[in-house]
Formats: C-alpha cells, structure tokens, sequence
C-alpha cells in the first residue's frame, strides 16, 4: 500500500476542498517528506490519479484577482471517502505495514469511531501476536538464534521489532479507552491542517510547477 494515497485523502477529506499546494503543505506540515516518499511531484501526481479513478472531484476555480493560471480544487467523492476508510482500517490492523503507511494511519486515526479504533488495534496486536508464534515455532531454534550463526540476528530483529509494535499499541490502546484524544462523533475535532493563510514553520520551500496549479 501506497502512504501516499492515504495522506492526500486524509488532506483533502480535513479541508472538505483543497488545490493541490494546500494539500503539499499539509504533508510537510506534517514532516511526510521526512519520514514517507511524500515530495511534490508524487503528490501532484496523485491527486490527479485519483480524480482519473473517480476518488477525488476536480473543480477548476478562477485564477486570483492578481493574476496567475487557474487552479484546480480537489473534494471527496463517495468513492472516495468508501477508499480512504478502507485504507486506514487496512493499515491500522496489518502489522507488516511499512513505517510510513503506519505513520499516515495514525495520523488519521481519529476519523474514527473510538470503539472501532480500539477494535482495530486489537486486531492488530491479535495479528502481530499470531506472526509471532508461527515464525518462533517453526525457525527458530530451542537454544537460540545464535544457532544460525550471525544470520540468526535476522531473526532477532524480527521479533524484537514485532514484541515492541505490540507493547506499543497495547499502550496505545489502554490511552484511547482512557479517553484520549477527540474521535468522530465526540466533538469539535483536533484541527491538524493549515489554513490557506497560515504559515507553515516546516516548509521546504523547494518549489515545483504543480504549486500554482
């Protein structure tokens, strides 16, 4: 799965209509340049695919009273909006999910019912528990790893990073039925996108040919 798709729906889903240098700014706003494949022309690139694909509306706007090409603005469709929850309940429960996918997911988490992100989350540790057993059952040896010579740390990693994506999100999942944070249906959610007029303390400012389109 693409982390791509995800961020530039969860963008767009948070304006309700969004051009595509909004939607770049929100994923540097983020930090997605850092830890994803997010740069401009993936996103630009996107944003036009999925509109091909019926996800996305493109409204073609007038240019400003300034001057300047027109710009296009981009808004979920019902196709749209069934893709994105399809992606982040895909990301939140598979646990071989790469770091950025897992990042985009969790940015997004709080689209959520509560209830169905404690669920999901369950899943996960289920899933993640269940890999586990499997691969210590069948290959690794009863004295150790260390039995395969130094290709056995492999498998150290392995379920080292596997026991501590389950510590995590089992903390994740006790601070969410404490309460934390504001999920759908519960209230005014947390605003995590700029306004057309904020400045955005993180910005590239490396500059493409999409960002006046």
């Amino acid at each position: 799965m693409s982390a791509i798709r995800l961020l530039v729906l969860g963008s767009v889903r948070q304006h309700g209509r969004a051009h595509g240098y909004q939607v770049r700014n929100d994923l540097e706003y983020w930090g997605a340049h850092e830890w994803s494949t997010a740069k401009p022309g993936s996103i630009y690139h996107a944003l036009k695919q999925m509109a091909k694909q019926g996800l996305l509306h493109a409204h073609e706007i007038a240019p400003s009273t300034v001057g300047g090409p027109p710009r296009t603005e981009y808004e979920m469709t019902e196709r749209g909006t069934e893709e994105y929850f399809r992606l982040v309940r895909e990301s939140l429960t598979s646990y071989d999910q790469k770091m950025d996918v897992k990042s985009a997911a969790l940015g997004v988490i709080v689209d959520l019912p509560r209830a169905e992100a404690v669920s999901l989350l369950k899943e996960r540790v289920r899933r993640i528990e269940e890999w586990r057993s499997a691969v210590t059952e069948h290959y690794v040896p009863e004295e150790g790893p260390e039995q395969l010579g130094h290709i056995g740390e492999i498998m150290n990693l392995w379920v080292h990073m596997a026991d501590a994506d389950a510590e995590w999100t089992e903390g994740l999942i006790a601070r969410i039925e404490g309460g934390a944070y504001t999920f759908s249906g519960e209230g005014e959610p947390f605003v995590g996108v700029l306004a057309d007029d904020q400045e955005n303390p993180y910005a590239t400012g490396e500059r493409h040919p999409g960002d006046n389109r």
